[in-house]
Formats: C-alpha cells, sequence, structure tokens
C-alpha cells in the first residue's frame, strides 16, 4: 500500500511510523495519512464486494501495512436503521441512525481502538497513555489486552464509577483525576513525557481520524443498498450515497474530522458526488465550538468551568480542532448546536420509547439536536439525514425518572399460601393497572398514524388509549367511553372528522370533550372557520415534535 503522513502545516511527508507523533521536519503534531489515490482506485472498490463487512472491508485507505487479523474483536460493519417512528414524528421519511452501540465495547470509539492499537501492535509499542472521558479508554483497554499493550488510562473523577471498573476489567491502570478533563490530558501528557511513552492525542493522532472515516464508507455504502444507487451510477462507473446531513454529538470533535474526509476521499474516487453538510452538536454547559462558531470566532474560546451533567462531553477546550472543523461546516453549508442536559435526557426517553434504541445520554445529544434543528426548519423534510448513535447503553441514573416509574406488588403475605386467591391477585394487579390514568381515544384510519400517536403517547406519560379507525367508529366509542380527551383526524372515507366533531358537540354528554385534530390536510380559510370553537388545537402531521404534542395533551387533561 502507498502512504505517506503529510504534515498540515510545512506539508513535509515523511513514511509512517506509530511511534513518531511529530512531523520530522518542523515538529508539528498536526499531520494526516495521504494515499496514492491512483493506485487505491485500481482496486477500490473492486475487491471490497469479496470482503466481510467491518472496518478492514477499506484497508486500502487504512494507514495499516499489514492488518493483524489476530487482535481484531469485529469492529465496524454497524448497522444504518431507518427510523421509521422518529422519521415520522419529524416529517422525515428518510431519517436514519447509525447504530454505534453494537460494536465491540458498545461505542465508535472502538474504530479508534482497532486502527490504533493494529498500528501500535505492527509497531512494535507495547505500552501507551491515554487520557478519556471515558469511552475510548474502554475500547483501548479492550484492544490493549488483546494485543498485549499495557494502557494508563487517566480519567477524570466525574467519569462514571461503571466506566471506570470496566477499563480496570480489561487490566488497564486506572488513574482519577479530581479535576476537568482537560487537566487529566495535561497530566497524562506529562507522565508520558516522563516515562517515554507513547501517548493518545485524540485528533492529533493519525490512527484515531483515518479510523473515523470507515464510518462514511459505511454509511455511503448502506445508503445505497437502502435506497439504490443514486442517478447516474452504472456498472463501470458505481457510485454511491451522500446523505444530505451527517448528525453527531461532539466532545474534542475528531469523529466529523474523520467523517468528513471520508466522503472526500470517496469523492476523490469518483464514488461520491458531495459530501454531507456537518452538524456536530455539543451540551450546552460545554459548547465552546458551538459558542464560538455562533460567534464568528476562528479561534475557540475555552469554556473553564463546564456545567454539564454529561461529563463525556466536557473538553473545555478543543484547540485546533475546532479550526479545522469549523472549516469544514462552513464549506458543506452545515451548523453547529447545542442542547441542554434536560432536552438529551428526553430525547433519550424518545429514542429509547419510539425506536426501540437506548443510548447514553452523549449519544441523545445527537437527537435532541436533530429534533432542534428540525424544529427551526434547518434540516428539510426532503433531506436524508444520518445520526450517529455513539455511545452504548448505560445502566439508567435514577434522575432521568420522575416519581412513580415503579409500580411495587408485594405478595409476601401470600408465600405461605399454596394458591394465591383469585380476588387477592386482582386487587394486587390493581397496583400496577389503577383505573385512574388519563384516557384518549385516537381517531384515524392509518395504522401508521395511530401507532405513531400511541408511542409518543405512551412514551412518557401513564394514557388508557383507545383506537378507532372510522368516524363511525369513533363516535361509538367516544359515546361509550367518554374519554379525557380525543385526537382526531380530518380525512376519513364516508363520515370524516368534521362530521364527528358535529355529533360529539351536539350530544351534552360529548360536548365538552376536549378535541385535538391531527391532520396531513392544508386547511383551507373556510375549514378553518368550521373548527373555529369546536377544537382545543391543530396540529398538522409530520410537523409536531414529540414535546410541543405532549404539552398540549398535558394541558387538556389537567
Amino acid at each position: 500500500m502507498s502512504f505517506v503522513i503529510r504534515c498540515l502545516d510545512c506539508g513535509h511527508a515523511a513514511p509512517f511510523m506509530p511511534s513518531s507523533t511529530h512531523c520530522p521536519n518542523c515538529s508539528s503534531q498536526w499531520r494526516e495519512a495521504e494515499y496514492d489515490m491512483a493506485e487505491v482506485g485500481k482496486t477500490f472498490p473492486a475487491q471490497i464486494k469479496n470482503r466481510p463487512f467491518d472496518l478492514w472491508r477499506y484497508q486500502e485507505l487504512l494507514p495499516i501495512h499489514t492488518p493483524n487479523p489476530i487482535i481484531r474483536l469485529g469492529e465496524g460493519g454497524t448497522p444504518l436503521i431507518q427510523a421509521v417512528n422518529l422519521g415520522m414524528m419529524l416529517g422525515l421519511p428518510n431519517l436514519f441512525i447509525k447504530d454505534e452501540r453494537q460494536g465491540p465495547t458498545h461505542s465508535f470509539k472502538d474504530r479508534q481502538a482497532a486502527v490504533t492499537i493494529a498500528a501500535l501492535k505492527e509497531g512494535g509499542i507495547t505500552e501507551m497513555v491515554a487520557a478519556s472521558t471515558g469511552n475510548v479508554a474502554i475500547s483501548l483497554s479492550a484492544y490493549a489486552a488483546r494485543a498485549g499493550i499495557k494502557l494508563w488510562a487517566f480519567v477524570t473523577s466525574l467519569v462514571p464509577g461503571v466506566k471506570m471498573r470496566e477499563i480496570a476489567l480489561y487490566g488497564s491502570q486506572v488513574v482519577k483525576i479530581t479535576g476537568s478533563y482537560d487537566q487529566a490530558k495535561q497530566v497524562a501528557a506529562e507522565f508520558a513525557r516522563q516515562r517515554g511513552l507513547y501517548q493518545d492525542m485524540g485528533a492529533r493522532t493519525i490512527t484515531a481520524v483515518e479510523s473515523m472515516k470507515t464510518l462514511a464508507f459505511e454509511i455511503a455504502e448502506q445508503l445505497t443498498m437502502l435506497q439504490g444507487a443514486p442517478p447516474g451510477s452504472t456498472d463501470d462507473s458505481p457510485k454511491w450515497r451522500t446523505p444530505d446531513w451527517y448528525v453527531q454529538s461532539v466532545s474534542g470533535g475528531m469523529g466529523p474530522l474523520g467523517v468528513y474526509k471520508g466522503f472526500g476521499e470517496l469523492r476523490q474516487l469518483g464514488m461520491v458526488d458531495r459530501i454531507p453538510a456537518l452538524a456536530p452538536i455539543q451540551a450546552e454547559g460545554c459548547a465552546p465550538m458551538v459558542e464560538s462558531w455562533k460567534k464568528g470566532l476562528e479561534k475557540a474560546e475555552p469554556v473553564l468551568s463546564p456545567k454539564t451533567r454529561i461529563e463525556t462531553l466536557a473538553t473545555g477546550d478543543p484547540g485546533r480542532t475546532y479550526v479545522m472543523l469549523r472549516k469544514q461546516v462552513n464549506e458543506t453549508h452545515g451548523v453547529f448546536e447545542s442542547v441542554t442536559d434536560e432536552e438529551s435526557f428526553r430525547a433519550m426517553h424518545v429514542l429509547a420509547k419510539m425506536e426501540g434504541i437506548s443510548a447514553e445520554p452523549a449519544a441523545a445529544v445527537a437527537f435532541a439536536g436533530l429534533f432542534k434543528l428540525v424544529r427551526a426548519g434547518t434540516i428539510k423534510s426532503t433531506d436524508t439525514v444520518v445520526v450517529n448513535c455513539t455511545g452504548h447503553t448505560m445502566p439508567a441514573e435514577q434522575f432521568l425518572f420522575g416519581e412513580g416509574w415503579t409500580r411495587d406488588v408485594d405478595l409476601r403475605e401470600k408465600a405461605a399460601q399454596a394458591v394465591i386467591p383469585q380476588e387477592g391477585l386482582l386487587s394486587a394487579l390493581n397496583n400496577v393497572t389503577p383505573n385512574r390514568f388519563p384516557r384518549v381515544v385516537v381517531v384515524d384510519d392509518t395504522s401508521e398514524a395511530r401507532r405513531l400517536i400511541r408511542r409518543i403517547l405512551q412514551s412518557q406519560g401513564d394514557f388508557e388509549i383507545f383506537e378507532a379507525t372510522s368516524g363511525r367508529e369513533a363516535i361509538e366509542l367516544i359515546t361509550r367511553e367518554l374519554p379525557d380527551l380525543v385526537i382526531l383526524d380530518l380525512m376519513m372515507p364516508e363520515i370524516d372528522g368534521f362530521a364527528v366533531l358535529d355529533v360529539l358537540r351536539s350530544d351534552p354528554k360529548t360536548a365538552n370533550i376536549p378535541v385535538i385534530v391531527a391532520t396531513a390536510k392544508e386547511l383551507t380559510v373556510d375549514e378553518k372557520s368550521r373548527l373555529q370553537g369546536q377544537i382545543q388545537s391543530l396540529m398538522l402531521k409530520g410537523d409536531f415534535l414529540n414535546d410541543e404534542f405532549l404539552e398540549e395533551v398535558r394541558a387538556l387533561i389537567r
């Protein structure tokens, strides 16, 4: 394989040696791998068709001379999942989730660890130092254990204890720093200098950025399989699809740097036509890149005292990474955005309950950012969007739940009895499902719409939900059940929503039941006038977000 390491400051090109972390000409730490694209183009993508769908499928564009299969753990090749329910909620039919939870240690950092440890093993390095907010140390620890490399992991005292214990489980030495992540990096650097050890330097580590390119390669290839080849593609000149947006939560920003480089290399090879707009999302309590970008600053203003409970994203000083990422975001017409901790925790609930994907808070930041960008109109309904679900499920912390998140059934008094009396069991079960939940009737002739509304309601509240598939069925159901709220579609065959409203308002028993109309129809002036005074709220399907809809519901059932 033909590649060199080129300095980003002086342009000097040198062979890749994992132990060398500086340019031999000017001592800059900022370098990147550069490949002979004419040579790569002779075999790529023709040869990859016969390879397993994993990270090493793209070995021609990775800085490893001879990939060692002995130290692999099944890295890469994670699913690209179409988010049907979230897409319906947001009005984004082409929304996809890159599920990086399914890596060997359940984090996108497995890519970084796999390529970095492979390079160190190839270079004969047996001991290394890394500072981490959690996931990268876990990934490096797993691969270092497999390769027989000693890892010194410097983490802040704010890193969740469960992550520290996992790092230690692999045999790495955990060094807990009571201070910020930036301070932990400084201590780790001094430790490595004094002992003459190799140090992982995040975005300045060549293998780290190169590994993240494989996200771009996989996304482009998977989108093509899911959506078909883009226009203009032929058997002789195959092309892959590019999403319109790539959304990822960031701390230091290395992931989007690599993704940008990956799509750029595919474009050089003539395999894609463009690079997606980048949307790096930060936690509001530590968002130096977002705040600096919004101020138009070329260099980031550091955040000296991060104020976020999402500690794994608390990088206060992104340094030169921001300068590089700012250029890429502007070039792709992307955006930086931040979200509050509360918005991120809410997104965790929505993601789990709408799509069956349980992610850690740092990963949920990206989804909260997506909701914000859709609400602002920055991301359009016609866009194809890929969100990186970067991190694995963590044990859910108590603060994520309100009171009453469990319901207890105590059968200890019945333990001595061979058979629990039926009335005793029913009494116990009444504690689980007491008949005191708000009762909601959902009326829509489309099963997908009913399912969406049901999932939104179930995602953050206790509701007894009834469904009607037609206007006639709705009238009978509402008259019989007398619910607390009706969510009504207007466009139905035979008896439409307007007629249902007329019947409900003419009956004293149902006249005062609040109604939310959720419709895909753009209403005329006359139709809006007909609804005047009849309903409490009007929402367009695909145009309402989970929290906005729930706020309307809660206001009406108080």
